[in-house]
């Protein structure tokens, strides 16, 4: 008698960033990717993706209308690890350069149906005046080299975040499980 393989399940993902509000910015645009643990690996679909750039509506909202398409399927053996997306918004800054305008990141839903998501974003701070004045008149704002760290618990201490104006991205994820 053959002895039976691990059984898996699939988590199907389809759904889009639809806006988000930065009343302060303009011209932005998005990116995104998945954090996931050990068992889990995608089996379609592109893992990260990058936006086009969209400009304030120019109604009373101001909203940054993406429609930003996500599409992926994982399996796993067990939950723990279960994903999360990412997102981090860029835009110009006075002098031209694109600078980060927002991080945040959010468990995928846990149940199949129709899910919106608010995700609250932030914006790593310089921990001393001169570090800000620098990067300001370096046009080379703080940031993170792998955005992946947003989800991750550790690696982040003593760090500064600006999280004062709430900016905040409409994720519309229609989901399914099997």
């Amino acid at each position: 008698m053959a002895a039976a393989g691990p059984s898996v399940f699939l988590l199907m993902v389809n759904g889009q960033v639809e806006s988000a509000q930065f009343p302060e910015y303009d011209d932005l645009y998005c990116k995104y990717c998945f954090v996931y643990g050990q068992d889990w690996a995608p089996t379609a679909g592109l893992e990260e993706g990058i936006s086009q750039i969209t400009s304030k509506s120019r109604d009373v909202r101001q909203a940054l209308v993406w429609n930003f398409p996500i599409d992926v399927t994982f399996k796993s053996t067990n939950p723990y690890g279960w994903p999360q997306i990412v997102l981090s918004v860029y835009g110009p800054d006075v002098f031209g350069n694109d600078v980060v305008r927002g991080y945040g990141a959010v468990h995928l839903p846990f149940s199949p149906g129709r899910h919106k998501r608010t995700i609250p974003m932030f914006v790593p701070e310089s921990t001393s005046k001169l570090q800000k004045f620098t990067s300001w008149f370096m046009g080379r704002r703080p940031e993170y080299t792998d955005p992946k760290v947003v989800a991750q618990g550790g690696g982040r201490e003593g760090e500064n975040a600006e999280a004062e104006r709430l900016k905040a991205a409409q994720l519309m994820l229609p989901f399914s499980s099997q």
